[in-house]
């Protein structure tokens, strides 16, 4: 195997994680944006904060995806999409503490919080193990 092979490989990992992570975002993003109104009734949750946490999902798959799809990966962007999951993870808590939503509520805002905290997680790994060059 060439080096270049080998470097390639080593963040394929990352990049794999990286994309779920902008799919998960794309979803989520039309989810909330689209039917903000619905769901805020049946979570508890008031509606404009779902609105504007969706919207604030497509400028983040677009760097997701830039930095996945790079030649050479973007360490420091891959610290960013990590900070910016683990931010996500502390506003999903802080958005539980300050409404009060319905047990769905809650359950959709543990559970997105959970997925979000899995893949700060992988993409820690994947950037861990990576030795492409930055």
């Amino acid at each position: 195997m060439t080096a270049i092979a080998a470097t390639l490989g080593s963040s394929r990992f990352l990049r794999r994680v990286l994309l779920v992570d902008a799919a998960t975002c794309v979803a989520t993003g039309v989810l909330l944006t689209l039917d903000a109104g619905p769901l805020s009734g049946l979570l508890g949750l008031p509606r404009a904060p779902l609105f504007y946490a969706g919207a604030s999902l497509f400028p983040c798959a677009a760097l997701m995806l830039l930095i996945a799809l790079r030649e050479h990966l973007w360490r420091a962007g891959a610290w960013i999409v990590i900070g910016g999951n683990a931010a996500w993870v502390a506003a999903s808590v802080a958005l539980l503490l300050a409404a009060a939503p319905s047990a769905l509520g809650y359950a959709f805002v543990i559970a997105q919080a959970l997925v979000v905290a899995l893949l700060a997680e992988l993409e820690f790994i994947g950037l861990r193990n990576s030795v492409e060059p930055a």
